[in-house]
C-alpha cells in the first residue's frame, strides 16, 4: 500500500513554472501559501486532534456509565476494578496525546500507529472486563480503524485490522481458558471480518480522498495563479478598474484608479464606494436603476483631471455587482492633440515660411500705399482691411512656428509672488490697461520650476482672454496662487468676473484653431496647454459660477 505521507507531501507540483514568476505570484496572492506542505501538515495534525477528542469523550462516557448506572449494568460486570483502571488509563492516555500532538513529537505516522495500538489494547481490556464479545464494546474498534485510516490516508489500514483481529481472538481465547467453554468464537470471527471490511473500505475512501485532494489542490493553485495574473494585468492597465459587489463594497481596485480618485480610505471588501467617491456612487445608483452606461464625464476630487466611467455588470443581473472602468479623458485628449500636432507639424514645416514671405511683401506694400494721400476714404478702408488681415495671418504663422519651440525651454525656479507682480506691470503697460485691473493673492514662499518665457506666454494668453470677457473694472482679474492639500503641487488660477465659458464649448477650448472671435487664430489656449505640458504641468478650465477660471497646476520647486 504505497501512499504519500500526510504531513510531508504536497498535492501537486509547480516545478515547471519559472521560479521568478512563482515568487511574484506568491507575493501577489497570499492564498498560494495555504497550499504549502506546512499547511497540509497542520490540517492532518488538526484531524488527529479531533480524533483524540473523540477518544477522551468515549473514555469518559464509558467510565461514567459504569459509575452511575445500576448494578445490572453489563459494563465492567466481570472485572469492575480492571474496567475502572482501563477506563482511567484510557482517559489519561487521551490527555497525554494532547501534549504529543501539540509538540508534534514523535512524527505523525508513529503517533497514529501508537494511538491505534493503544486504542485496540485498552478497548480489548474493557471488552474482557465487561464479558467479552457480548458486551458490544468491540464495535468501538471499528470507529478507531475507520478514523485512523482516513486520517493517515489508508496507510497501514490492513495492518491495524489484523492487530485488532488478533486482539479480539486472543481476548476470546483467554476468556475461554479462564472461564471455561465459550460459544462466542463465531461472533469474534464475524467481528474480525468486519474489521477487515471496514479497513478495506476506509483504505478505498482514503485513496479517493487523496486523489480528490490532489485535484483540488492543483485547481486551487491554478485558480490562485490565474487570479494573480488577472491582478497583474489589472494593475498594469492604463484605465482605472474598480470592482464592486452587490452591496457597493470595493472588492478590487488598481493603481490607476487610486491615482484618479485617491487612495482607498479603508481595506478592500469593507470600504463602500459611497465612502470612496460620492459622484461615482451616484452614477452607479443611476446605472442600477436605468442600465444606461452612457455616463457623463466626472472630475477627480482635486478637479485637475476628468475621467469617464464605463460600468459593466457582473453576471446577468446588475444587482450582483459591477466592474467600473475609468477612462482618463485628459490622456485621451492628449493623444488626440498629439495626433493633431503631428499633422500640424508636417503641414507647417512645408508652408509656414513660404506663407510668411508673401505676407511680409503684402504688408509692406500695404504700408506704402497707406502713405499715399491721393486715396479716398473707401480706398483707405480697404487698405486697412488688407493690413489687419495680413497682421492676423502673420500672427497665426508665428503661433504655429512657436509650437516647435515648446521643447526648447530652460526651466528655472520662479517665486510666483514676485514674478506675477512684474508680469502684471508689463501686461498693463503693453496693453494700456489700468494697473489696478489685477488682484494678486500669492504666498511669497511658493515657487515653481518652470521656463520663464513659457510661463510668460501662458499667462499672457490667459490674461488677454480674461480681459476680453471680464467686466474691466478694478480687480476684475484675480491671480490666485495656492498649494494643493497634501501634495507638492502649486495651483495658479486666473479668475475673471465675466460670464464664463458656455458648457457647450468647454470641451473644445483647447483644440487648435477653435475660436469664437472673428479676429482670433484659435491657437492661444492650445499653445498655452502645450507649453504647460512641456514643463510637466497641466492647464484646465474649471467651471465655477460666476466667472471664468483657468487653473495651471505644476510641481512645486524644492527648497
Amino acid at each position: 500500500m504505497e501512499n504519500s505521507s500526510a504531513p510531508t507531501s504536497t498535492a501537486s507540483s509547480t516545478s515547471n513554472s519559472p521560479r521568478a514568476a512563482l515568487s511574484a505570484w506568491r507575493d501577489a496572492v497570499p492564498e498560494l501559501v495555504s497550499s504549502s506542505p506546512a499547511h497540509l501538515a497542520h490540517t492532518y495534525w488538526r484531524s488527529l486532534h479531533y480524533f483524540n477528542l473523540y477518544r477522551m469523550i468515549a473514555a469518559g462516557i464509558l467510565l461514567l456509565a459504569h459509575l452511575l448506572l445500576s448494578a445490572h449494568n453489563p459494563l465492567g460486570a466481570y472485572a469492575p476494578h480492571m474496567y475502572v483502571l482501563a477506563s482511567v488509563l484510557y482517559l489519561l492516555f487521551g490527555g497525554l496525546v494532547i501534549v504529543t500532538i501539540q509538540s508534534r513529537w514523535p512524527r505523525f505516522e508513529i503517533q497514529v500507529s501508537g494511538q491505534v495500538m493503544a486504542d485496540i489494547l485498552l478497548i480489548t481490556v474493557l471488552m474482557y472486563s465487561s464479558g467479552g464479545i457480548a458486551s458490544g464494546l468491540g464495535l468501538l474498534i471499528l470507529v478507531t480503524l475507520a478514523a485512523s485510516s482516513l486520517i493517515a490516508r489508508g496507510k497501514l489500514a490492513m495492518f491495524h485490522a489484523a492487530v485488532a483481529t488478533i486482539a479480539v481472538l486472543f481476548e476470546e481465547t483467554y476468556r475461554s481458558y479462564t472461564q471455561g467453554a465459550s460459544d462466542n468464537y463465531l461472533q469474534a470471527g464475524l467481528l474480525s471480518i468486519t474489521y477487515f471490511v471496514v479497513a478495506g473500505l476506509a483504505y478505498y475512501l482514503a485513496q479517493r480522498l487523496t486523489v480528490s485532494e490532489a485535484i483540488a489542490q492543483r485547481q486551487r493553485i491554478d485558480l490562485a495563479n490565474l487570479d494573480a495574473v488577472n491582478r497583474l494585468v489589472i494593475q498594469d492597465m492604463q484605465d482605472g478598474v474598480i470592482v464592486v459587489d452587490g452591496d457597493n463594497r470595493v472588492r478590487q481596485i488598481n493603481t490607476q484608479a487610486e491615482r484618479m480618485l485617491g487612495p482607498l480610505p479603508g481595506s478592500r471588501g469593507e470600504t463602500t464606494i459611497d465612502a470612496y467617491s460620492a459622484s461615482l456612487s451616484q452614477r452607479i445608483a443611476e446605472w442600477r436603476e436605468s442600465g444606461d452606461i452612457s455616463l457623463l464625464p466626472l472630475r477627480t476630487p482635486s478637479g485637475h483631471r476628468s475621467f469617464r466611467a464605463r460600468i459593466t455588470p457582473i453576471g446577468t443581473k446588475r444587482a450582483l455587482g459591477a466592474v467600473i472602468f475609468l477612462e482618463d479623458l485628459s490622456r485621451l485628449q492628449a493623444q488626440a492633440q498629439q495626433l493633431k500636432l503631428a499633422a500640424l507639424g508636417r503641414l507647417t514645416a512645408n508652408i509656414a515660411h513660404e506663407i510668411r514671405n508673401p505676407l511680409s511683401a503684402i504688408g509692406h506694400a500695404t504700408q506704402l500705399l497707406q502713405e499715399d494721400e491721393h486715396f479716398d476714404a473707401t480706398q483707405k478702408r480697404l487698405l486697412e482691411i488688407i493690413h489687419d488681415n495680413t497682421f492676423r495671418l502673420d500672427r497665426m504663422v508665428q503661433d504655429i512656428l512657436q509650437l516647435n519651440r515648446k521643447d526648447r525651454g530652460q526651466p528655472e525656479t520662479l517665486h510666483l509672488a514676485q514674478y506675477l507682480h512684474t508680469f502684471c506691470q508689463e501686461f498693463c503697460h503693453t496693453e494700456h490697461l489700468a494697473p489696478d485691473l489685477f488682484l494678486i493673492e500669492a504666498d511669497p514662499s511658493l515657487s515653481i520650476h518652470f521656463d520663464r518665457y513659457h510661463l510668460h506666454q501662458v499667462l499672457w494668453n490667459l490674461c488677454r482672454n480674461a480681459w476680453r470677457y471680464c467686466q474691466q473694472h478694478a480687480g476684475s482679474i484675480r491671480l490666485v496662487v495656492s498649494q494643493a492639500h497634501g501634495e507638492n503641487v502649486i495651483q495658479l488660477d486666473v479668475i475673471d468676473d465675466g460670464p464664463g465659458v458656455p458648457g457647450a464649448i468647454q470641451a473644445q477650448l483647447f483644440e487648435p484653431f477653435f475660436t469664437t472671435e472673428s479676429t482670433g487664430t484659435g491657437l492661444g489656449l492650445y499653445i498655452a496647454r502645450q507649453l504647460a505640458e512641456a514643463n510637466g504641468a497641466t492647464l484646465d478650465y474649471i467651471e465655477v459660477a460666476p466667472g471664468g477660471q483657468f487653473q495651471l497646476c505644476s510641481k512645486g520647486a524644492m527648497h
